[in-house]
């Protein structure tokens, strides 16, 4: 492994436990302080269907999705599906109020477009490198 390799596996690390911490928080904010019976009233409030399979799903992928991120297991898979809720918000609420400003879109835009480019680039630094080796290594030309 020469120095930008580690370099770029150390940036793919960064991301992935920044990132991933803030899907965790997301999460943890549904089931802790709003309650899943708080957070199904909240996404009935803003339009979403099925509001309470919804909730679940949002707080279970946020949750686990996050650790996994930040671990760096399961990706890209881990990516695509942390994306799937955040799209869903971008889409059915945050869309029309626009990029910026309150109820703007430009954080879950971030955190969808980050979730898919970290799933597919995490690193080295991995518990799926660590289960792959070698073979999960870019041919080298």
């Amino acid at each position: 492994m020469n120095k930008s390799d580690t370099i770029r596996d150390t940036a793919a690390l960064i991301g992935r436990i920044g990132v991933g911490a803030v899907f965790v928080a997301h999460g943890w904010q549904k089931v802790s302080e709003w309650g899943m019976d708080g957070t199904a009233a909240a996404f009935e409030g803003m339009g979403i269907p099925a509001p309470a399979l919804s909730a679940w799903f949002a707080a279970l992928v946020e949750l686990i999705g996050g650790t996994l991120l930040i671990v760096g297991a399961g990706l890209p898979f881990v990516g695509v599906l942390l994306a799937i809720p955040v799209l869903g918000a971008l889409f059915l609420v945050h869309l029309p109020n626009g990029l910026l400003g309150e109820g703007g879109y430009e954080l879950v835009l971030v955190l969808a477009v980050s979730a898919i480019a970290l799933g597919f680039n995490g690193g080295r630094f991995s518990v799926d490198h660590l289960i792959r080796g070698k073979r999960s290594e870019p041919a080298r030309i």
